[in-house]
């Protein structure tokens, strides 16, 4: 079985990155190596990702994804998440959540009957953890509807504020001469972002 990490930000200024060395370890603990890592800064609502998919693509029968939480993979809607599940599934490819121990404890029993079994409640459990990363990401964004709203009323709402240190790091890297891609490498951030900043 080869292992697939993958690591997701929801956007451009996130750090993707930032459970790299505690999914490492995880996979150290299971005696297990990660065979590649894909990393991309995508929301978990959206269902086209292209490094996921890359790593569908690249991952055979048996192989296994490897992720921190189940919102890494999946904030869908319930038609979108059984989409993405059935492709999983449908492929042989296995789900690996640190916060499911029921998708990483087929390793730990022999007998057939118990893996059946151990096999439905993760299942049953993956359906159950896409739904409450769904209704999070739902009730986040309400709720920052409902905060913009307010704002607005009551004459305080001055849009999304800029990250004024990253945009300072970027016109650092812009002054040296780095390459757009070389910005993007180094701060996980946007070519809209670098591209802003320039144009300032």
């Amino acid at each position: 079985m080869r292992v697939y990490a993958y690591l997701r930000a929801s956007t451009k200024e996130q750090d993707a990155l930032r459970a790299k060395e505690t999914l490492s370890e995880f996979a150290q603990n299971l005696n297990v190596k990660i065979s590649a890592w894909f990393i991309e800064n995508e929301s978990g609502a959206k269902l086209e990702r292209a490094e996921l998919f890359r790593l569908l693509d690249t991952a055979e029968p048996g192989d296994a994804i490897l992720i921190e939480q189940i919102d890494r993979i999946t904030r869908l809607s319930e038609e979108d998440w059984h989409k993405l599940k059935s492709t999983i599934l449908d492929n042989g490819i296995k789900v690996i959540s640190m916060d499911l121990p029921t998708s990483y404890n087929f390793s730990k029993i022999d007998d057939e009957f118990q893996k059946w079994i151990l096999s439905a409640v993760n299942s049953m459990m993956l359906d159950i953890l896409a739904a409450t990363a769904r209704k999070d990401y739902t009730d986040r964004r309400r709720r920052q509807a409902e905060g913009v709203l307010k704002a607005k009323i009551q004459g305080k709402y001055k849009g999304r504020p800029h990250d004024i240190e990253l945009h300072k790091k970027i016109q650092s890297l812009l002054d040296v001469g780095k390459s757009y891609s070389q910005i993007q490498h180094l701060l996980g951030c946007s070519r809209h972002t670098i591209s802003k900043v320039k144009n300032k």
